[in-house]
């Protein structure tokens, strides 16, 4: 797991994109399984609780990744990683307000 001490933007995006995704598959499983993911996707569209509820849990993943970055000063990895959240967060309000 060394390529996680880098301090790269690249990889500040990659595990700021992949970690929220994490989050989304821990979420499904711990409220919706055994339901199918297509259910868990129509679901998501009607109840937009659920929508702001899932969008708190992968976001408090990547504030933790964020935290210990910038604690070990690795700066450029914490900026793709504070990037992603903000794409994640804007994404989510659109979703939830527009979609």
């Amino acid at each position: 797991m060394g390529f996680l001490k880098k301090d790269d933007l690249k990889l500040g995006l990659l595990l700021g994109g992949l970690l929220p995704l994490a989050g989304i598959a821990v979420f499904y499983y711990w409220r919706i399984y055994p339901n199918e993911w297509g259910s868990f996707l129509a679901y998501l569209k009607t109840e937009k609780r659920l929508l702001a509820s899932l969008t708190v849990v992968c976001l408090l993943l990547n504030v933790g990744l964020f935290t210990w970055y910038v604690n070990t000063r690795r700066d450029q990895t914490a900026k793709g990683i504070f990037a992603m959240s903000l794409l994640y967060g804007i994404a989510s309000l659109m979703v939830k307000f527009f979609g």
